[in-house]
C-alpha cells in the first residue's frame, strides 16, 4: 500500500483532479482486475482502447485513473491523474510500486532475431555456476533462483515484469538476465528499467506482421540500446552488419564479439560434431556441449558478457563445458535404428539456414538430411515460401507441415509454402498437414547415419489451431516413434 503522492513523483501528470493523499492498494492495467483501492491506468492498446473501462473499474471502487483523456464524468471520492502517454506512465508506475528492482539487481538483457532464449538461459546458468542466485525471464521459462514459472510472453508485461525483477530482489538474487523483444521496446514495457548491460545478437527478417518493415524491426531492437545508461555495457556481434547500428547513440561502453575478425571477445570453431564442439575463445581451448556456428556465437556472447560481469576468466572457461542446450534448441536424439533427429525452434528463413548449415557440415555427404517444417498462421505470410525454398535447397527430404496454424487454414498455408519450392525439388517433397504423421513419415524415411530435423516449434508443447491450444510436443513425437522401433 502506498500513498499516491509518492507514485505521482514518478511521472509527470498534465492535471490531477482530486485528493493526492489517498491509499493506494495496487495499480492494475486491465480493469477485469479492479477492486476497492487500486489505481487503474487506462491505456491505448492496438486492439482495444481501455479508457472506455473507466467508468466500469471506478464502479469497482478504483480510487485513482490515469489517463490521456479525463472522462466526462468524474466522481468526487476518485483522483483522475492525466498524462501525455499513459503507456510511459505505466512502466514508470510499475517501476515505483514495486520499489525499482532493476536497480538492486545487475540485469542484462539479450535482443535480436535468433539466439536470445539460448544466450539469456546460459548466462543465468553460468551465475548459478559461478556461485550466485540469479533470475531468469525467457521464451521458454521465467525463473525466480531456482523456482520455475510458466513464460506467457517473451518479455512480460510491464506490471508482471517489475513483479517478477521485485521477486527476485525478495529472493535474493543478485543478477538477472532477460530477452527483450521488438515488441517490447516499440510498447515501452521495458520504459523505467535499469540495465547493467546488453547484448545483440543477430538480426534478420521476423514480425514483418507488426513492424510492416525491416527498417522499423532494427529502430525496434536499437531503442533498447539508445536507452542504455553510462556505465553499462553494450555489446554487439561484429559479424553482423546492424551489430554497429545498435551501438550508434548508446551512452553504454562499446563492445564487439566475432568469430570471423578481430574483437574484443575472437572465438574460433576448432572442431564441429553432433554432440559438442571444440571452440576456441579468446586464444583459449573449451570442449562445449553444443554444435553449430550460430551456437558458437550464443556461447561466445555469454563468454563475453561474463567477462564484463566480472566473473573470473579462467572460471568462465571452466563453467563453460558444463553448460548445457536449452530445451529445443538443437536437442538431438538418437534413434534405435541409427540415425539422429534433432527438435530446433528454427521458425525463420535464416534460423532454418543455420541448423540445416550445421547439419550438413557434420553429416558431410554420409548421410541424408530429411526435414519437417512449417509455417505459424497469423503471422509474417512473407517467410512462408522463403522458409520452404531454404529447407528444400539444403535438405534431401523435405516434408512440410502445419505449426501453429492459429486461426488460419493450414493447408492454405501450406499452399503458400509450396511456392517456393524450386521445380527440382518438388519430386522431393511431401506436404501432410497432420503434424505427427509428418514427424512419423520423416523419420520412417531414415536410413542409419541421417538427420531428421523437426523444426519451428522446438520447446513449445503445444499446437494452436481455430485460438485452442492443444497438447502437442515434438520431442514426445520422437521418443513415440523410437519406442515403436525397438518393439
Amino acid at each position: 500500500m502506498k500513498i499516491l503522492s509518492q507514485l505521482l513523483a514518478a511521472i509527470n501528470p498534465q492535471r490531477v483532479v482530486g485528493s493526492t493523499q489517498v491509499e493506494i492498494t495496487d495499480v492494475i492495467n486491465d480493469s477485469r482486475q479492479s477492486r476497492e483501492g487500486v489505481m487503474f491506468v487506462a491505456v491505448k492498446g492496438v486492439a482495444v482502447d481501455s479508457h472506455r473501462f473507466i467508468g466500469d473499474v471506478v464502479a469497482a471502487g478504483a480510487r485513482a485513473i490515469v489517463c490521456e483523456e479525463l472522462p466526462a464524468e468524474m466522481k468526487d471520492d476518485v483522483t483522475y491523474i492525466q498524462v501525455e502517454n499513459s503507456v510511459i506512465a505505466l512502466s514508470r508506475l510499475a517501476d515505483e510500486w514495486f520499489d525499482h528492482p532493476s536497480r538492486r539487481l545487475r540485469l542484462v538483457g539479450v535482443t535480436g532475431t535468433n539466439g536470445k532464449t539460448t544466450t539469456a538461459t546460459l548466462l543465468y546458468e553460468m551465475a548459478r555456476l559461478m556461485g550466485y542466485k540469479a533470475g531468469l525471464l525467457s521464451t521458454v521459462k521465467n525463473v525466480i533462483d531456482t523456482v520455475e514459472q510458466e513464460a506467457k510472453q517473451t518479455t512480460p508485461d510491464h506490471l508482471t515484469l517489475n513483479r517478477l525483477l521485485h521477486e527476485m530482489v525478495e529472493a535474493g538474487c543478485e543478477y538477472a538476465f532477460m530477452e527483450v523483444s521488438s515488441h517490447a521496446c516499440v510498447q515501452r514495457r521495458i520504459e523505467g528499467i535499469t540495465f547493467a548491460g546488453g547484448i545483440f545478437t543477430n538480426l534478420t527478417r521476423d514480425h514483418m506482421d507488426f513492424h510492416k518493415t525491416v527498417d522499423n524491426y532494427i529502430a525496434a531492437k536499437k531503442m533498447f540500446f539508445d536507452a542504455l545508461p553510462a556505465g553499462a555495457f553494450a555489446l554487439v556481434n561484429a559479424d553482423d552488419k546492424v551489430g554497429d547500428v545498435m551501438l550508434q547513440n548508446t551512452r553504454a561502453d562499446k563492445y564487439h564479439y566475432s568469430l570471423r575478425s578481430m574483437a574484443d571477445f575472437k572465438g574460433r570453431i576448432v572442431e564441429s560434431r553432433l554432440d559438442g564442439t571444440t571452440l576456441e575463445l579468446n586464444g583459449n581451448q573449451v570442449e562445449v556441449l553444443f554444435t553449430g556456428r550460430f551456437n558458437a556465437y550464443n556461447l561466445l556472447s555469454v563468454y563475453g558478457a561474463s567477462l564484463l560481469l566480472g566473473f573470473d576468466p579462467q572460471q568462465v572457461l571452466v563453467k563453460m563445458s558444463l553448460l548445457v542446450p536449452v530445451a529445443g534448441r538443437f536437442q538431438t536424439l538418437s534413434s534405435p535404428r541409427g540415425y539422429t533427429a534433432i527438435v530446433d525452434y528454427a521458425h525463420t528463413p535464416d534460423a532454418l539456414v543455420n541448423v540445416l548449415d550445421t547439419i550438413r557440415e557434420v553429416v558431410g555427404t554420409s548421410g541424408h538430411i530429411i526435414t519437417v517444417c512449417g509455417c505459424g498462421g497469423d503471422r509474417d505470410a512473407g517467410k512462408r515460401p522463403m522458409m520452404a525454398r531454404e529447407a528444400a535447397v539444403r535438405s534431401d527430404r523435405v516434408v512440410l507441415t502445419s505449426d501453429n496454424p492459429r486461426t488460419e487454414d493450414p493447408d492454405e498455408i501450406l499452399r503458400q509454402m509450396e511456392v517456393g519450392l524450386p521445380d527440382d525439388a518438388r519430386p522431393r517433397t511431401l506436404t501432410i498437414t497432420d503434424r505427427r504423421q509428418a514427424i512419423r513419415t520423416a523419420c520412417q524415411l531414415a536410413q542409419p547415419g541421417d538427420v531428421v530435423l523437426i523444426a519451428g516449434k522446438g520447446h513449445e508443447n503445444y499446437q494452436e489451431i481455430q485460438g485452442v491450444k492443444h497438447h502437442f510436443d515434438d520431442r514426445e513425437q520422437v521418443e513415440e516413434v523410437f519406442a515403436g522401433e525397438t518393439n
